[in-house]
């Protein structure tokens, strides 16, 4: 009966979804255009998370996409995907594993099109963001974590 009552006690609901900042660079201007469009594309994910108050929380995505032709940085593109969250009932590892995992896995598809529109104002290409596994990642950061912790053992 205990388990029941923790579940009914347990909620999770997105009340806003946001951009918090964005910002778009082509450094290289129109000489980006002359070039051979094949760039060397870095895409960097991180993730952070505060309470706000009571069971209010913020979750900010940020994504910082680097283009570069030969050596020059085509464009960079960064934005900070954010959302506010209701989370009540839950502590510990069960509410890091929804801030690491559940609340970026819903704002990725809102950073994935705001970066996708600012690439195509920029006048570039589609870029197309492949979906991201956040479970994969957090159990990664959790594994790392581990072998720093060992390492610092001996």
């Amino acid at each position: 009966m205990t388990e029941n009552t923790n579940a009914a006690e347990q909620q999770f609901a997105l009340q806003r979804i946001y951009i918090k900042d964005s910002s778009f660079e082509a450094p290289l201007g129109a000489k980006a255009f002359t070039k051979q469009w094949r760039p060397q594309v870095h895409v960097d994910l991180n993730t952070g998370s505060n309470r706000i108050d009571g069971d209010n929380y913020e979750v900010v995505l940020t994504i910082t996409i680097t283009a570069k032709l030969d050596d020059e940085t085509a464009f960079l593109v960064e934005v900070q995907q954010a959302g506010l969250f209701m989370v009540k009932g839950l502590e510990g590892e069960n509410l890091r594993r929804v801030m690491a995992i559940m609340c970026p896995t819903i704002l990725f598809p809102y950073a994935r099109e705001t970066i996708d529109g600012l690439v195509l104002k920029g006048s570039f290409p589609p870029l197309m963001l492949q979906p991201v596994n956040f479970e994969a990642l957090y159990v990664q950061a959790l594994q790392q974590q581990a072998q720093q912790g060992a390492g610092n053992v001996q």
